[in-house]
């Protein structure tokens, strides 16, 4: 199991490296369409509500709730009635997602309304701000019906995760990816708002990531006919689970939304820096917090079907250790050097001629963002500690004391430090929320942080202090600002490799091994 685990671990991560590199120059293509001006808020706005969604309900709560019930089924009936149930879950599934898209395209002036209040007040009053509000409406109808290709998408892909097919899942996302490039490439000339041709390449790309997993659910022979299957004993199951679910591992996603919705009354460029902020931060949280967690879901639903306690607390123990091992530095490198990343990446076109200090702005809300990044990686951990033992109850009742921290912290530091307050509000409760998850874990005698790894973590603690100084010293000698891009890009390189030698050196010299992170099982062995 170890180095299955470990090698289905690093395939995720890889495939999932692809998409988010793909997923960067995305977003420096939108920066130099749209810049940081009110059209790409009004996109950003009009695209964050599927993405939204789709975490909330398709990879968040049903995600959770269906994995450990579709391995409970293959391990104890076998894969007939795994296909039986999946046709019925298929169809329960697929008649509300066109339910709910039907109503979201007919109401996106409500849903705009809801959530860009701020817009909406502004055109109800005749006010500046009105034109973001009809924009939203606009782009809405293009965006929305994401929810329904990619909930689908995510349907599939945790039934081929479950059977061990991890990298057609987390290359998926890649598609997308291109579908928005292409269509701001070709298209963006055909709109006198270039936001049209971005809100077209979401429709476009969760058609494509649909139809791209469907070949890889034929060859595993679970492509199979939908079935209405509301009263299903399996589907009755997904629901009971799903409901508290969706609090639960979605809790970060929830502030980051109340995030948006306040941020549309702050000053223009608020909503755009938080995204370009979240979007760095999503590089390494995706990269190695969501690649661990999409694994180990899996494993610990067959574990605890399987009644294996101990290997459970070492599976769950070794996830912890691994995110702490790539969190810690990650965090330190992000604070160091995010304005190069932000000038390399976003700085041309429209957002550069803003006449703004756009990088400036940006980069202050990664510093307040990676905070919360280790703890961010732990919640993606801890939360399937939960799920896998179909226990979705603790996680929601942490999800609402962490929801409501946030906009505790919300209103104490947005009226004094604006959009970073929202940032470091989300950093703070998402911290909160992955200590109260270990808490309980504790308190369950379900999981313990193992005293091995508690040194591991000290040793990374050091080893990323050291790395961070090192960093900040050598990049302290160069006035990179005025520097041409070929030249910006060099040196970016060059911090990240002396970055990435300093920390692994330092490991090295502290005795820790590449078997020490491989292996599931070292606790154990110390």
């Amino acid at each position: 199991m170890a180095n299955s685990l470990f090698r289905s671990g690093m395939i995720v991560s890889a495939m999932t490296m692809i998409s988010r590199v793909l997923g960067l120059v995305r977003d420096a293509v939108v920066a130099n369409l749209l810049g940081a001006n009110a059209s790409a808020d009004v996109f950003l706005f009009a695209n964050r509500i599927p993405n939204f969604l789709r975490r909330l309900f398709a990879e968040g709560a049903f995600a959770q709730a269906f994995v450990p019930v579709l391995s409970e089924i293959k391990e104890q009936q076998g894969d007939d009635a795994v296909r039986l149930f999946v046709a019925r879950a298929a169809g329960t599934l697929g008649t509300i997602l066109i339910i709910v898209t039907l109503l979201g395209v007919i109401g996106s002036p409500i849903i705009a309304a809801l959530f860009g209040a701020g817009w909406f007040v502004d055109w109800y009053q005749g006010g500046a701000d009105g034109e973001k509000f009809l924009l939203a409406s606009s782009l809405l109808k293009w965006t929305f019906p994401y929810l329904f290709f990619v909930s689908l998408v995510a349907f599939s892909g945790a039934i081929l995760n479950v059977y061990n097919r991890f990298a057609v899942a987390a290359f998926t996302p890649v598609l997308l990816n291109v579908a928005i490039i292409g269509c701001a490439v070709f298209l963006h000339q055909q709109f006198d708002v270039g936001a049209y041709a971005l809100a077209i390449g979401v429709f476009v790309g969760g058609v494509v990531q649909l139809a791209f997993q469907i070949p890889f659910l034929y060859r595993a022979k679970m492509l199979v006919r939908p079935r209405w299957g509301w009263h299903d004993e399996g589907v009755k199951k997904v629901r009971t689970l799903m409901i508290p679910a969706l609090f639960g591992v979605s809790v970060s996603q929830i502030n980051l939304f109340l995030d948006t919705v306040i941020a549309s009354f702050l000053v223009t460029g608020s909503i755009a820096w938080l995204y370009y902020a979240d979007r760095l931060i999503e590089f390494p949280l995706g990269l190695f917090g969501i690649g661990i967690a999409t694994v180990i879901l899996p494993t610990l639903s067959k574990l605890h079907a399987g009644d294996k306690g101990s290997d459970f607390q070492v599976t769950l123990d070794w996830g912890v250790r691994f995110v702490i091992f790539l969190g810690l530095p990650a965090m330190v490198g992000l604070m160091l050097i995010s304005p190069l990343i932000i000038t390399v990446l976003f700085d041309h076109g429209a957002f550069a001629s803003a006449g703004e200090d756009h990088v400036r702005a940006v980069a202050l809300g990664v510093a307040a963002y990676a905070v919360g990044l280790v703890s961010f990686m732990l919640i993606k951990v801890l939360a399937p500690g939960f799920y896998a033992r179909q226990d979705t109850r603790t996680p929601v009742r942490i999800g609402i004391i962490a929801m409501a921290l946030n906009m505790v912290f919300n209103l104490m530091l947005a009226p004094f430090i604006g959009y970073l307050g929202l940032a470091l509000a989300t950093a703070l409760s998402a911290t909160c929320n992955a200590f109260l998850l270990y808490r309980q874990l504790a308190k369950d005698e379900v999981y313990h942080f193992s005293r091995f790894s508690l040194a591991f973590s000290s040793k990374c603690l050091i080893a990323s202090v050291v790395m961070g100084i090192l960093v900040y010293l050598v990049q302290a000698q160069f006035a990179w600002q005025d520097w041409p891009l070929l030249e910006q890009i060099m040196l970016l390189a060059g911090l990240i490799g002396a970055a990435a030698s300093t920390y692994f050196g330092m490991l090295f010299i502290f005795g820790v091994r590449p078997s020490t992170i491989k292996n599931v099982a070292t606790t154990e062995s110390h």
